[in-house]
């Protein structure tokens, strides 16, 4: 069952002056349960093709079909409402509200959801243990290392239970072990919990993990292998 359809997808930059195509007509398909990597050389489209499947930005042409609802389509507050119901985020600069502790930094989605405190709560306590980082839910992200501060980023990326997950870049500010933990989490999650995961990635131990490689040179698909 595919739950991400991309139909046709371009993204054009400085129409009117010097063109960069930066995506040239994307058709790809994601089913439920994928752990899939999108990779290519900087500048090849791969962060803009998972933004504009998150909805962070607009295709030039095109269209995103989401569980067939065209994202694409819809008003910038329906397209907010869409994803905090629907897609995780994880970034590479981690993106965690430095006030907030841990534990706040995970529920805060679910907060803006109107989830209750005590179904909040519950689902915090079983994320944080999910990552192994319950001891620290306490801590701000200053206190935590940086493969810490990922693995609070994935929490609150699954505190929604949003229907995908989409990663930029994960592993680039992490060493190898922190990459190799985090790697494992996120597999885990993917197998025991059916979680589709996308991944934007330059890390071969990434791609090495991933079901399927999806490669993009110059804003086009020229190779998509599962394994």
């Amino acid at each position: 069952m595919n739950i991400i359809e991309i139909r046709g997808i371009c993204k054009t930059y400085d129409k009117k002056t010097l063109p960069v195509h930066a995506l040239n007509g994307i058709d790809l398909t994601f089913q439920k349960g994928e752990f899939a990597s999108i990779v290519g050389p900087s500048g090849s489209g791969k962060t803009t093709l998972l933004n504009i499947i998150g909805g962070l930005d607009d295709p030039t042409d095109g269209v995103i079909l989401i569980d067939g609802v065209n994202i694409t389509a819809l008003s910038g507050r329906k397209k907010t409402q869409f994803r905090m119901k629907n897609i995780g985020f994880v970034f590479q600069s981690f993106n965690l509200i430095p006030v907030f502790t841990v534990k706040e930094n995970v529920e805060f989605i679910m907060h803006l959801q109107g989830i209750s405190k005590e179904e909040r709560e519950k689902r915090t306590n079983e994320l944080l243990d999910a990552v192994g980082l319950n001891d620290k839910k306490n801590n701000r992200p200053n206190k935590l290392s940086g493969g810490q501060q990922q693995r609070v980023a994935v929490a609150r990326a699954l505190a929604s239970k949003p229907k995908f997950i989409l990663a930029d870049e994960p592993t680039a500010n992490l060493d190898s072990k922190s990459t190799e933990n985090l790697l494992d989490i996120m597999e885990k999650l993917n197998q025991e919990e059916n979680i589709t995961f996308i991944f934007s990635t330059h890390d071969s131990r990434v791609v090495n993990k991933a079901r399927r490689v999806i490669t993009i040179e110059d804003g086009k698909v020229i190779s998509d292998i599962s394994n």
